[in-house]
């Protein structure tokens, strides 16, 4: 009984502490910002190499170098002997031999270039990632909780580079003038996939876990479900894009809307199996390229008049924004095809990709997690 508490008593030494604000981000700031600039370049790089794949591929440069020497084919020939002996290997492919004949040896070094300056870049892009990676882990800079999602994003580096051999791989084959489309497109999509990753990682390192938290519970469910189909698509869109560069669709056809004087192209499903027409056949490729641009740009129209009705303002110019580049990037891929791909405009409507789904992942991120506003611009 003599341990019984006055109710008067003082309670406040045995009380909980309270809440400490912040504690969700506690010791998780530490080096998001060296994260955020370490995956900047890396985006940086990544937009270049694929800029520069386009380029090789539009010089017909990607099978130039006939073997995947990860380690001794960062040197380039070093003298006339190296050179005699990289021109010989390349004169045993079919596609010397049966669109190249008459290719001389300068005439050689100029495609080789291409492929080897995409080869080197590939082996930078990973020289930065291990580099970044190694010095956060070395100055105990790594934000909590992302060492496992650095590492995946290493893991996709490697995996691409393996691809983009067994791309280039297809190219060397007996009777093969070009690397097989759909190939291609595994290579260029994983690219996409990459460079979209590395831009998730940067919208969610550039604002506060708690911050993160708190936005979370005032998702606009809306505007998240249009920018999901517009990313779904959208990469759909750049597969099938791949498949029309790796078969030279783009540069046939070059009249619009229609396609030889119809809406359907001629000989749709000439070849034999008729899946071979969705791969192979440069009328029904293009043809299905147009239609999911089309697709495409009605989405965008449905996802502005659907932001208009949004109360936060970030969230709602972030589609917008999203929707009126694909705007944008469908009129260049129609100017493109209407001058027959020629190589600046192919170039500026593969950047016009990169951009376009960079765009429609902020939206997404920012439907996802919309910043707060004040009841003035909710208002507005």
């Amino acid at each position: 009984m003599s341990n019984k508490r006055s109710i008067f008593e003082e309670v406040s030494e045995t009380q909980k502490p309270a809440a400490t604000p912040g504690r969700v981000s506690e010791g998780r700031g530490r080096g998001r910002g060296f994260a955020r600039i370490w995956l900047m370049i890396l985006f940086a790089l990544v937009v270049l190499m694929i800029a520069v794949g386009g380029l090789t591929r539009l010089t017909d440069s990607g099978l130039s170098i006939t073997e995947w020497a990860p380690i001794s084919g960062a040197l380039p020939p070093m003298n006339e002997a190296d050179w005699h002996s990289e021109f010989a290997a390349y004169q045993e492919t079919s596609e010397f031999q049966l669109q190249n004949s008459a290719m001389t040896l300068e005439e050689f070094k100029t495609i080789f270039w291409w492929e080897w300056g995409h080869r080197q870049l590939g082996r930078f892009v990973g020289l930065v990632w291990a580099v970044g990676f190694v010095a956060m882990l070395a100055t105990s800079r790594m934000p909590r909780g992302w060492t496992g999602r650095f590492l995946l994003l290493g893991a996709l580096g490697g995996a691409q580079g393996a691809i983009g051999w067994w791309m280039v791989h297809s190219g060397l084959q007996e009777g093969m003038l070009d690397v097989a489309s759909y190939r291609l497109a595994v290579h260029l999509g994983l690219a996409f996939l990459i460079l979209s990753v590395i831009a998730w990682f940067v919208l969610r390192l550039s604002r506060d876990e708690a911050e993160l938290l708190q936005a979370r519970r005032n998702t606009d469910k809306s505007l998240k479900r249009m920018a999901t189909e517009l990313l779904h698509l959208g990469f759909l869109q750049i597969i099938v894009g791949a498949l029309v560069a790796g078969i030279d669709a783009g540069r046939n056809f070059p009249d619009w809307p229609l396609m030889a004087g119809g809406f359907f192209p001629p000989d749709m499903w000439i070849l034999d199996p008729n899946w071979r027409n969705l791969f192979e056949n440069d009328g029904t490729v293009q043809f299905i390229h147009r239609i999911l641009g089309y697709v495409l740009v009605l989405i965008a129209v449905i996802s502005i008049i659907v932001a208009r009705r949004a109360a936060n303002r970030a969230a709602k110019g972030a589609l917008i924004a999203a929707s009126a580049m694909v705007f944008v990037q469908a009129i260049l891929g129609i100017v493109t095809v209407m001058h027959s791909s020629p190589l600046p405009l192919a170039l500026i409507h593969q950047l016009g990709a990169v951009i376009t789904i960079t765009l429609i992942l902020r939206a997404r991120f920012t439907a996802m997690y919309p910043p707060m506003q004040s009841v003035r611009g909710a208002k507005s």
